[in-house]
């Protein structure tokens, strides 16, 4: 096995034979920057959240919610053809997250013993949407969909403001669209604070959803240890490619450019037994990046950036179940074959025509996914992310007989004499 990095350079994996490793940096000072922004909006409330938004976002906001008429009126700066897109695309994800709805299923587990589950939203949900050179208005799709369909009582949106103190019209057209209304112009850690303990004006949440930079995730990992609960735990975007000789270089390529243009600190992976494929996609990497927007981005995201020549098709999915990926391009002939074979990943795309761009915007699936190899223990944000399970019992007094003698002996051999009681005493009416 080689690792190229992607200005053409050979080198060992840095994990040896098996895996890469991920960008790594020193979170103290970000810890300690984000723990001071969440302590001071924690005392001071709105003040400390206009301060920073000041500071960050350098705009100057005197009300932090937005008006039904700045919500309204962002439909009239959209075009036709986006609104129609958007349109297209809640459709898609409507069908799939309707499908993830169960109903709540009743066993009886001994004659007069009644066990089941109930389905039960949660009440308060704070959805962040990032802003700024990428206002991600999809991810409002993608999580106030679900949010909508579980039953939350109340979902609010915090997104950060130009520097006029206006929000994306996108991002604001496609939050009336799913019915979300309480809207903030607040990003950053601020954002994070304001749902996490509430302020003057942001009503406190139970679970915060949505991707960010560092500091922003860093901000869901600190308040969970207070008590909020965050959708899962993810670093920078991520995808993985596995492309057999059949890929089309120039797809490859597209798909690890896709990525890139996230953020400097996304990361790009392609696996390959073909040596031939590594150099066609350096060569394509070149012609395309120059022609992107974004190129400055992408440039400095596949410095991060890795090809990994293997032996064979074994190998690769070991190294790929290992790296455990947010996206996993599978670009094969026998793509869906091997699909099976995929233990470790956030959402897998088949075949040469499944870019993973489809799954960001209109397929129907979550884009919302595990990264930094948290795929191994966690999936995606889907309609269960945004319910709780609560489980009932009821027992007939048959019922309590019937079970009775096995609750007295197991309670008795831990040793809880007043737990083996609790049941005696009903049975023996004493």
């Amino acid at each position: 096995m080689r690792t190229v990095d992607l200005r053409g350079k050979v080198g060992k994996s840095p994990l040896g034979d098996l895996g890469v490793q991920r960008p790594a940096f020193d979170s103290s000072s970000l810890e300690e920057t984000t723990t001071n922004i969440l302590s001071q909006v924690k005392t001071t409330g709105d003040e400390a959240v206009r301060k920073f938004t000041v500071q960050f976002d350098k705009a100057d906001v005197k009300d932090l919610r937005l008006s039904d008429r700045e919500i309204d009126e962002a439909e009239n700066l959209l075009e036709d053809d986006l609104k129609q897109a958007i349109a297209t695309a809640t459709n898609n994800i409507i069908k799939i997250h309707t499908d993830q709805i169960k109903g709540d299923e009743f066993v009886e587990t001994m004659p007069g013993v009644q066990c089941w589950r109930k389905t039960v939203a949660i009440e308060k949900v704070g959805l962040y949407i990032p802003g700024g050179t990428a206002p991600l208005f999809s991810t409002v799709l993608m999580l106030g969909i679900p949010a909508r369909l579980a039953g939350c009582r109340e979902i609010i949106l915090c997104s950060p403001p130009d520097k006029g103190g206006k929000l994306n019209a996108a991002i604001l057209f496609t939050a009336k669209l799913v019915g979300i209304t309480k809207i903030f112009r607040v990003g950053g850690v601020q954002a994070i604070a304001a749902m996490a303990y509430g302020t003057e004006t942001i009503p406190k949440v139970f679970k915060i959803y949505g991707p960010g930079n560092q500091y922003v995730m860093c901000a869901k990992q600190l308040v969970q240890k207070e008590g909020v609960a965050i959708d899962l735990p993810a670093g920078p975007s991520e995808v993985a490619i596995y492309a057999d000789e059949m890929a089309h270089p120039a797809f490859v390529a597209a798909d690890l450019l896709s990525q890139a243009e996230h953020g400097i600190d996304s990361q790009v992976l392609l696996v390959t037994y073909h040596q031939l494929l590594i150099d066609e996609v350096i060569k394509e990497l070149d012609r395309q990046i120059i022609k992107l927007p974004r190129k400055d981005i992408a440039i400095k995201a596949l410095e991060n950036g890795k090809m990994i020549l293997v032996k064979n098709e074994v190998e690769a999915i070991d190294l790929l179940n290992e790296y455990a990926p947010e996206h996993l391009i599978l670009a094969s002939t026998n793509a869906d074959d091997l699909a099976e074979k995929i233990t470790n990943a956030g959402s897998v795309f088949l075949g040469n025509y499944s870019p993973e761009s489809v799954g960001d915007y209109a397929s129907g699936t979550n884009h919302t996914l595990p990264t930094n190899g948290f795929a191994k223990a966690y999936s995606g944000v889907s309609v269960d992310s945004f319910v709780k399970k609560i489980t009932f019992q009821k027992l007939s007094e048959k019922g309590l007989r019937n079970i009775a003698n096995t609750v007295e002996l197991m309670a008795e051999a831990e040793g809880l004499i007043a737990h083996k009681n609790a049941v005696s005493i009903r049975i023996n009416n004493e």
